[in-house]
């Protein structure tokens, strides 16, 4: 199958899995990755690569249970201003 439609995941040796994505960003978001990263490289002491920023960022936020809620309190949670972007192609 397409690698682009169905991605490979990989096992990695500390039990988590790793996955490959290919996302389109505006170029705001990825100068603010670089902030992140740089916050992070901050606070470890060393370099930082935008992938181990972004991945710390998902492990650091609480994970939203969206499918669980009604739409309408999801609707209500997050306004439309707060929900990312989408790139037009």
């Amino acid at each position: 199958m397409n690698d682009r439609v169905t991605p490979a995941m990989h096992a990695t040796p500390d039990g988590e899995a790793e996955i490959a994505l290919v996302i389109r960003l505006p170029w705001e978001d990825v100068a603010r990755l670089g902030q992140e990263a740089g916050r992070l490289a901050s606070q470890m002491q060393r370099p930082v690569t935008l992938d181990e920023a972004v991945s710390h960022r998902l492990r650091s936020r609480p994970a939203a249970a969206a499918h669980a809620k009604p739409a309408e309190q999801v609707a209500a949670a997050a306004p439309v201003s707060a929900l990312p972007r989408l790139g037009t192609a």
